[in-house]
C-alpha cells in the first residue's frame, strides 16, 4: 500500500525554506532602511582598493601629524621661554656678584633667601663637592668620575657586556660631552675678570680649539647633577687651562676658569721594595724613558727591605745614573720585614726639600708621560688628593694561551675586555702631597704585610674636608705577576689576597673555558670521532 508522508513531509521543508528566505529579505529591507545615508566621501572600512578609501586614511594620518606637530612646536616655545627667564635671572645675578661676592662660583648668591632657586644651586655644587670634600662614611659611598677623551670614554662600570674603552656611541652620551667641551672652550676664548685676565692686556680671541682639548673628568649624582672637570693645553706646553662646570639637572654652569703651571711640579716617585730585582729592571726602564729622557721632573725614592738582592738595585740605579746624567734618585735600605705601608711611610719622611707631590707606586706599574701631567693636575695641597684606578692586565699565558710567545708588553698594553679590567677595588696608587699625608696622619704602621693599610689612608681623605679624586686613567697599567698569600696575614688580609689573586687572573670567559675545559676536550674528541667514522664508512 502507498506511503504518502514522504511527498507530505517534503512539501513542508519547502514551505519552511520558503519562509526562511521571506524573513531574511524583510531583514535586510529593515536595514536598509534604518541605515542613515553614507557621506559620498568616505566608503565601508576594509573594502581594499577603493580611491576613496585611501584618501580617508590620509586625511586621518595628517590630522594626527599636524596635532604632534603643532604639541612640539608648544613644548620647544615653553622650553625657549623658561631659557630665556633662566638667562635673564642669571645675568641679574651676574651683576649682583660683581657688587657684592668676590671671585667665585659664577651666578651663585650667598646672600640669597632660603628656598630661593639659586640658594638650591649653591646647596647641589657644595654637595657635589666642587669646592670641598664631604666627609662619607667609607669608601662605598664616593661616587668615582669616569675620564675621557675627545674620541675615547674610560667606564668603571663594565658589567659582563660594557667594554672598559668605548667610544661614546650613544648619541645623547656624545652631545652631552660635546656640549660640555665647547661651553668650557667659549669660557677660555672669552674670559671673565674674575679668570685672571688683565684688562691692559688684550684677550686674543678663539686661541683655543677642540684640538686643544686633553682631557675630561665627569660624573653624575642622581640627587646632584653632573660634575665636569676639563683640561686644555697647547702642544708641548707645560701651561694648562682648567675649567669647572656643573649641570644641575637644568642649563650648563660655570664654576670656575683656572690656569695650571706644572713647570717645576716635581713629582716624587716612591716604591716600597723587596726582592723582585728583575721586576725593577723592567721598572727602572719604563723610569728611564718617561720620567728621565723626557720629562725630568721627577724624584725617585726606593725603600728596599732586606739584604737579598739590594746589591743589583744599588748597581742598577747607578747605571741609570752614570748614563743618563740623572742623580735625583734615593735609595733607602731597610733591614726589617717588608711592609708597604711602612716603606712608603720612610719614603715621605725621606724628604727634606719641603713640600712635594707624592706618587705611591709600585714595582710592577707601567705609567706614560701623559699619566705624569694626569697626576699634576688632579692634586693640590691642602684641598684634594688623587686615587686614579689602574688598569690590570689578566695572566699573559691565559690570555694569549693560542700563541707560542705572549706579545711583549708594549703591545699588552691595551683597554680590551679579554685584557684586563679597572682594578676599582685597589688604593695603593695615588697622587698627594707631603704636607696632606702627614697631616692626615699617614699609615696605619700597625699593619704588616699585604693591603688594608691602602684603604685605611683612604677612608683617612674620605673623613676629611680634601677633595678626593678617583677616576680610571688610561696611561696607567699594572702588570700582571702571580701573588702569593702567606700564612702570617691575617683572616681579613688573607681574603683580601685571594680575592685579589682569582680577579687577576683572567677574564670572565676565559675563566669558564678553563672551569668546563674537561667538557670541551670530551666534546672535541667525540666530533673527532665522528667525523673519523664517517670517512672511514
Amino acid at each position: 500500500m502507498p506511503r504518502r508522508g514522504f511527498p507530505l513531509q517534503g512539501r513542508v521543508r519547502w514551505l519552511l525554506l520558503a519562509l526562511f528566505l521571506l524573513l531574511v529579505l524583510l531583514l535586510f529591507a529593515y536595514l536598509l532602511e534604518c541605515t542613515p545615508p553614507a557621506d559620498a566621501s568616505q566608503t565601508l572600512p576594509g573594502v581594499v582598493g577603493e580611491p576613496f578609501n585611501r584618501e580617508y586614511y590620509q586625511t586621518l594620518l595628517q590630522e594626527h601629524e599636524e596635532r604632534h606637530l603643532s604639541r612640539v612646536y608648544s613644548l620647544k616655545r615653553q622650553i625657549a621661554q623658561l631659557k630665556q627667564e633662566l638667562q635673564e635671572m642669571s645675568d641679574k645675578l651676574k651683576v649682583m656678584q660683581e657688587k657684592k661676592e668676590p671671585p667665585g662660583v659664577q651666578g651663585l648668591g650667598e646672600n640669597q633667601e632660603p628656598g630661593d632657586l639659586l640658594e638650591f644651586l649653591h646647596s647641589q655644587i657644595d654637595k657635589a663637592e666642587v669646592n670641598a670634600g664631604a666627609r662619607l662614611p667609607s669608601e662605598y659611598a664616593l661616587v668615582p668620575f669616569e675620564s675621557f677623551t675627545s674620541s675615547k670614554v674610560y667606564q668603571l662600570e663594565m658589567g659582563l657586556t660594557r667594554h672598559p674603552e668605548e667610544k661614546p656611541v650613544r648619541k645623547d652620551r656624545r652631545d652631552e660631552l660635546v656640549e660640555a667641551v665647547e661651553a668650557a672652550l667659549d669660557i677660555i676664548n672669552n674670559p671673565d675678570e674674575e679668570d685672571g685676565v688683565e684688562e691692559d692686556v688684550p684677550v686674543q680671541r678663539q686661541t683655543y680649539t677642540d684640538s686643544h682639548f686633553m682631557e675630561g673628568l665627569y660624573r653624575t649624582e642622581r640627587d646632584k647633577g653632573t660634575l665636569y672637570e676639563l683640561f686644555f693645553a697647547k702642544e708641548d706646553s707645560s701651561s694648562f687651562r682648567h675649567v669647572s662646570l656643573f649641570r644641575p639637572f637644568g642649563p650648563i654652569m660655570k664654576v670656575r676658569s683656572t690656569s695650571v703651571e706644572t713647570l717645576g711640579m716635581i713629582i716624587n716617585i716612591i716604591v716600597p721594595l723587596a726582592g723582585r730585582v728583575d721586576t725593577f729592571s723592567q721598572f727602572l726602564q719604563n723610569f728611564r724613558e718617561v720620567c728621565v729622557q723626557r720629562d725630568r721632573q721627577v724624584h725617585l725614592t726606593v725603600v728596599y727591605f732586606g739584604q737579598e738582592g739590594l746589591q743589583e738595585v744599588k748597581s742598577s740605579l747607578e747605571k741609570m745614573s752614570r748614563e743618563e746624567t740623572f742623580s735625583n734618585y734615593t735609595l733607602i735600605p731597610v733591614d726589617e720585614e717588608f711592609s708597604r705601608g711602612r716603606g712608603l711611610d720612610i719614603g715621605a719622611n725621606a724628604w727634606k726639600n719641603g713640600d712635594v707631590l707624592m706618587f705611591f707606586c709600585d714595582v710592577d706599574i707601567r705609567f706614560s708621560l701623559d699619566f705624569l701631567n694626569t697626576c699634576r693636575l688632579h692634586a693640590a695641597p691642602n684641598k684634594k688628593v688623587f686615587y686614579p684606578v689602574v688598569f690590570s692586565l689578566y695572566n699573559p699565558a691565559i690570555v694569549y694561551g693560542s700563541l707560542e710567545l705572549a706579545p711583549p708588553i708594549e703591545q699588552q698594553l691595551s683597554h680590551k675586555k679579554d685584557a684586563g679590567f679597572w682594578r676599582d677595588f685597589g688604593f695603593g696608587m695615588t697622587c698627594q702631597y707631603r704636607s696632606d699625608f702627614l697631616n692626615i696622619g699617614g699609615f696605619d704602621l700597625e699593619v704588616k704585610g699585604w693591603g688594608v693599610e691602602d684603604v685605611h689612608l683612604y677612608r683617612k681623605y674620605l673623613r676629611s674636608e680634601l677633595i678626593v679624586i678617583r677616576s680610571p686613567v688610561s696611561s696607567l697599567f699594572h702588570l700582571w705577576h702571580e701573588k702569593q698569600c702567606a700564612d702570617e696575614l691575617t683572616p681579613e688580609q688573607y681574603r683580601m689576597c685571594i680575592q685579589s689573586k682569582a680577579m687577576n687572573e683572567a677574564s670572565h670567559p676565559h675563566l669558564g673555558m678553563l672551569v668546563f675545559r674537561d667538557e670541551i676536550e670530551a666534546h672535541l674528541r667525540k666530533q673527532a670521532f665522528k667525523t673519523q667514522s664517517k670517512m672511514e664508512a
